[in-house]
């Protein structure tokens, strides 16, 4: 059984690669001034990044689960997510609204994909 790990700290991992799947784990933005637009926008940068790096890219999304920290914040968060994700190659999905960790973040993304 093979196990590959991406940027893995005490606490987690970034990324686990295991039988062809890669599993991202919930990310937030850097610059928490953003809007939850903007703060989704890089986010999505940074989950391509970490597809890449595991060799997958977008395209094979398997699911994809989103925490909002305000469900008013839901249309202007599927504006960015509709012009990232691939027409015809969309995952499973789930939104909820949620309490994040801190509170400057407003939204939080994990992604599941096929490598």
């Amino acid at each position: 059984m093979t196990i590959q790990r991406i940027n893995t700290n005490t606490r987690m991992s970034q990324a686990v690669i295991h039988h062809g799947v890669v599993y991202i784990s919930g990310q937030v933005a850097d610059d928490t001034s953003a809007s939850t637009a903007g703060q989704a926008e890089q986010i999505l940068k940074k989950i391509d990044a970490l597809l890449a790096e595991a060799g997958s890219d977008k395209s094979t999304l398997l699911s994809a689960s989103i925490w909002l920290a305000d469900h008013k914040d839901f249309g202007a968060f599927n504006e960015v997510w509709d012009r990232w994700v691939i027409a015809g190659k969309a995952p499973a999905r789930a939104c909820v609204e949620s309490a994040l960790a801190f509170p400057p973040f407003t939204v939080e993304i994990a992604v599941i994909a096929a490598v």
